[in-house]
Formats: structure tokens, C-alpha cells, sequence
């Protein structure tokens, strides 16, 4: 099993000026787009689905793959949207990736925009990272100015544009469709499917809508080859994806490794947890929209086969950890208010179960109830998932029913305890002591 981490995408970012293009060009920046023109765009393709490179925005669908099934040139345009709209709790891999390396995410999108013949890219970012857009368009404009996007790119006649768009904020444009119609000035709601954006995506015309990360991962493989890709990884689950820990540990941040990697090994590189003398409770494999994992999962290789086998799903790898001190009720309340909140109420399993779900989860928290609360909301559960009209309302059921599954007796505790039996200071970072001081 990989040990070891591989610092590619996150290579120089202690760099003093990490961001820059004289820091990128340092590093062998723009050397894969050179080698990329003088390929046929169908052999760039054919690259990238020999890498077995699979989408690092959570549903972990081959990247090459998903360029080959958009409809056949026609004379019209065609489009490649970067989804950059992170923006669910626990995940946070892209926002630092493009704000240390935003010229690797260009180069990817440069190079994934000349194999599909793409001439117009779109950067959607979270219009909230304000920070992020600046120096997003900053490192475009560099580009332009270094001749590595416009007109007859490098030479050869190609044409490369980006657009960097800042949306409103709303976490359910992080929907490939609700992102298009966001895109094209509407409300951002998932749109009905067939036709896929594939075949009428941006504007009505064939679009590739791929994750930060993916699409920055493709100039390694076009520079360094195949076999250097897939010689990291798994069989099934190749190359390396930025794991984010955050919560409980002593040394939260971001660790590039291979995939198949354990958050045993993780947390061994992280420090351990944040006190030794608590042990770890309850995890997050790929964000708060995936079913918890406890500690018995430790040792699961974070590939996407191996998590879904035992029962979650590897996601975005957003890993936050929670000890002993942390009620898991409470936990799981606050995520479901936020999914309740960020519902586009187009569909009605989610407008209606979501709301639900966080009633009965906020009596339950606060002691009130009964254990038949705890089959009520399996039941919504039940009848949210696979019955919305995106992903949106699954996740907002994975936490809850995973909870059920490990923590039914805590479930039941708040009722007996008549309220929360858990020092909810003890969770957080600073001492209650500590914390009293500054609220003092």
C-alpha cells in the first residue's frame, strides 16, 4: 500500500510566489501544452482515457471517457466548463489548488479545450472566494500576455480563450446542469435529462463539464506520460488526488498521495489526532454528503472500489475527523440544515424532505421526541434518496442514515438525557477555559 506522498499539483506551493507565471514556467509550466499542440486532439483523448484519470469532483467518472461521449463535431461551437464551485461543507482541495497553482488548472483547461475542440473555456468559480476570482483572472491574463491562450496559440493556428465567471453562491450550482443554466444567466436549478450536456450542454451546444482538480491533473499526464500516471494509484482507481484533513487532528491541511492510501497513513502524517488520549469517533471519507465511516475504517484503502465496498463513498476526499468528545447528532444537524438551506426547491423529495429532516433532527438534538422520530427519518430518507431530482437531496440522507447505523443508542441517549449529554465545548479547538476568556 502507498505510503508516501506525491507532491505534484501542490509541487511549489511554499514557494514565495507560488502563483505566478515566472514560478509555473520554473517548474516546466506550459511545456504539456507545447508537447499537447503538436498531438492529434484524438490521441490527447485516447491518452487521458489510457490514464484511467477519473473525475475528482466526487462521482469518480473516467475523465477521457466523458470527452469521447460528446456529440460528433458539427461546425459549431463546442465548450469545456471547469467546475470550480466548491462549496460543500468539509471539502476544500480545489479553492487552495487554484489559489497556490491557478497555471496548472489553466494549462489543463488550454490542453482538455484543444483535444475536444473547444475554442471558448469557462473557469465557474464561487462568486465568495472573491481572492480566488482575482487571482484566477490575474494568471489568465498572464497567459494572454505569454501567448499561451488567444489567438493561434503558440503558433499553430489553434485558438484558446477563457472566460473566469463568478456565480452568486449557491451551493446547488455545484450540479453540472444548475451550473450551465447559472452560467447562462437563469436561476440555477439541475435541468431535466436527456438531452446531457454532452450532447446540449452551455448555450445548447456540446459541453464537457469537468472538476478543478481533473482538469488540472491532465498536463502531467500529456508531459509525463501514461505509465507514469496509472504507476501511481490503484488498478482500477489510478493516480494520486489531494486528501483534506480538517477537524480533529493535530495538523489539519492538504496531503497530495496516492489514491489507495488509508487514513490511518493520513493521520500518521498529520500528527495523529489532536489529543492522543481521545480516540477517533466518527470520519468523513469524500465530504459531509458521503455515509460515516468510524474507526473500524481506518485501514480502508481511499480508492473509489474500496470505499464503496464498505459502504461509503470516496468523493472528494474532504476526510473530517471527529473524536470521542463530539456528539454526532449535533454533528449531523448542523450538515442538514446546511443541505436544507442550499436546496433550489425545484423538486419535491428535497424542498419538502429536507425541511422535515431538519425538524425532527433539531427535537432530537435538543432532547425531544421519541425513537420513533429515529424510523421517521429513515423513512424520509427512504423516500428522498434516488427520488430527487439531483444528488443534492442523496447526500443530504448519507449522513443521517450512517449515523443511525453506528449511533442509534446516542440517538437515544438525547431522549433519556433529556437534552445533549455532550459538552459541546470539549469539541471545539480552544479549552472551555480558553474559550470563556475570549467571550468574556
Amino acid at each position: 500500500m502507498a505510503s508516501t506522498l506525491t507532491p505534484i499539483l501542490s509541487k511549489f506551493w511554499d514557494d514565495p510566489r507560488s502563483w505566478t507565471l515566472e514560478t509555473y514556467a520554473r517548474h516546466d509550466g506550459y511545456k504539456a501544452l507545447d508537447k499537447a499542440l503538436g498531438m492529434a486532439p484524438a490521441a490527447i483523448i485516447q491518452a487521458v482515457k489510457d490514464s484511467s484519470l477519473r473525475g475528482r469532483g466526487g462521482a469518480g467518472f473516467p475523465t477521457g471517457m466523458k470527452w469521447s461521449f460528446m456529440a460528433p463535431p458539427d461546425g459549431g461551437a463546442r465548450y469545456l466548463v471547469v467546475n470550480a464551485d466548491e462549496s460543500e461543507p468539509g471539502t476544500c482541495k480545489d479553492i487552495p489548488l487554484m489559489m497556490a497553482n491557478p497555471h496548472v488548472l489553466i494549462e489543463g483547461v488550454a490542453i482538455s479545450s484543444f483535444a475536444i475542440g473547444c475554442e471558448h473555456a469557462f473557469i465557474y468559480l464561487r462568486g465568495e472566494v472573491v481572492h480566488v476570482y482575482r487571482r484566477l483572472l490575474r494568471a489568465v491574463e498572464e497567459a494572454y500576455a505569454a501567448g499561451h491562450l488567444g489567438d493561434d496559440v503558440h503558433g499553430t493556428g489553434v485558438n484558446l480563450h477563457i472566460t473566469v465567471h463568478a456565480g452568486a453562491g449557491a451551493y446547488i450550482c455545484g450540479e453540472e446542469t444548475a451550473l450551465l443554466d447559472s452560467l447562462e444567466g437563469r436561476r440555477g436549478q439541475p435541468r431535466s435529462k436527456p438531452p446531457f450536456p454532452g450532447a446540449q450542454g452551455l448555450y445548447a451546444r456540446p459541453t464537457s463539464v469537468n472538476n478543478v482538480e481533473s482538469i488540472a491533473s491532465v498536463p502531467g499526464i500529456i508531459l509525463e506520460g501514461v505509465d507514469w500516471f496509472t504507476g501511481m494509484g490503484t488498478e482500477k482507481s489510478t493516480g494520486f488526488g489531494i486528501f483534506s484533513l480538517s477537524g480533529h487532528v493535530r495538523n489539519p491541511g492538504q496531503f497530495e498521495a496516492p489514491l489507495g492510501i488509508t487514513l490511518r497513513e493520513l493521520l500518521e502524517m498529520a500528527g495523529g489526532m489532536r489529543d492522543p488520549d481521545k480516540a477517533i469517533k466518527f470520519w468523513t471519507p469524500g465530504g459531509s454528503s458521503t455515509p460515516l465511516f468510524t474507526a473500524e475504517h481506518l485501514d480502508v484503502p481511499l480508492d473509489f472500489e474500496s470505499v464503496g465496498a464498505a459502504g461509503s463513498m470516496l468523493g472528494t476526499r474532504a476526510l473530517q475527523i471527529f473524536d470521542e468528545t463530539t456528539c454526532v447528532v449535533r454533528a449531523v444537524d448542523r450538515w442538514t440544515d446546511f443541505y436544507k438551506h442550499e436546496s433550489c426547491g425545484k423538486c419535491t423529495p428535497c424542498r419538502e424532505g429536507t425541511w422535515w429532516l431538519k425538524q425532527i433532527l433539531g427535537r432530537l438534538e435538543q432532547g425531544e421526541g421519541s425513537e420513533e422520530d429515529l424510523d421517521k427519518l429513515l423513512d424520509i430518507c427512504d423516500n428522498i434518496l434516488g427520488r430527487s431530482f439531483c444528488a443534492l437531496g442523496d447526500g443530504a440522507t448519507s449522513p443521517i442514515t450512517s449515523s443511525i447505523q453506528y449511533f442509534r443508542d446516542e440517538y437515544v441517549a438525547h431522549l433519556t438525557h433529556g437534552g445533549c449529554p455532550f459538552d459541546r465545548h470539549a469539541s471545539t479547538l480552544f479549552a472551555k477555559d480558553e474559550k470563556e476568556s475570549v467571550t468574556a
